[in-house]
């Protein structure tokens, strides 16, 4: 995938200095080996399993309590969207492994069905190593990773195309004028640093914003304030491609 097709909704703030436990979910093997070769050549990595299938990825989170899993989307026994909502309900209370999807196409059609299941964020399965490694440091933190065309255009225009009962911008009461002008801004894909730019603030005063709209609205991370916004209306979804 070419870099400028990826943007980073937020990086963490400095490299961690503990190991990122990894999963690999991938019904190929050749690709569950290659990922899990790569990422192991990362001195602050450790794959701590792989998966054929979306059961055995749920069997294997319960076991080993990964941060970042590398799921696929279509796999047999259980898909990974299926897997995805499973491990998200495991560890509803806790803190829980962060979820990149790996998909062949960037307008894979159940994309929607898996931000909505909980995921951090997706990858092509033809990322560089750079992008692969970026995008599993900065779920790890905590973060969402999605590439333009996820953000802008296909969770719209799923959104547009799918309709589903959804919460109504009452769900979002309890924000403040600020935080739901905050919201908008991330669900059109606007890093902490263009937020900061745009509201002329400290990028600081950005995050403890975000941080707020995320605990008052129950959220997991960036991803899900994104699928919330469409689903709420907050964020229109633009007509067409």
């Amino acid at each position: 995938m070419r870099a400028n097709q990826w943007h980073v909704m937020a990086a963490p703030s400095e490299a961690g200095a503990a190991m990122i436990r990894i999963v690999v979910a991938d019904d190929q093997q050749v690709v569950r080996a290659g990922f899990g070769a790569l990422l192991n050549t990362q001195p602050d990595f450790t794959v701590v399993g792989s998966a054929a299938d979306g059961a055995e990825a749920v069997a294997i989170c319960r076991r080993q309590r990964p941060d970042v899993v590398l799921m696929d989307v279509r796999m047999p026994v259980m898909d990974g969207i299926e897997a995805t909502r499973l491990i998200t309900a495991d560890f509803r209370d806790v803190e829980g492994p962060r979820i990149l999807m790996l998909t062949t196409f960037d307008l894979d059609e159940h994309v929607y069905d898996a931000l909505s299941a909980g995921a951090s964020g997706f990858l092509l399965k033809d990322v560089t190593a750079e992008r692969l490694f970026d995008a599993v440091r900065v779920v790890a933190a905590g973060e969402a990773l999605l590439a333009p065309t996820v953000t802008r255009r296909l969770i719209g225009e799923f959104a547009r195309l799918r309709p589903r009962p959804a919460p109504t911008l009452a769900a979002l009461d309890a924000l403040t004028p600020r935080e739901t002008e905050v919201l908008q801004l991330v669900a059109g894909g606007l890093s902490n640093t263009e937020i900061a730019e745009r509201l002329v603030v400290g990028e600081e005063t950005v995050k403890t914003h975000v941080s707020r709209v995320l605990g008052k609205l129950g959220l997991r991370d960036r991803t899900q304030a994104v699928v919330l916004a469409y689903e709420c209306g907050l964020v229109v979804p633009r007509g067409g491609r």
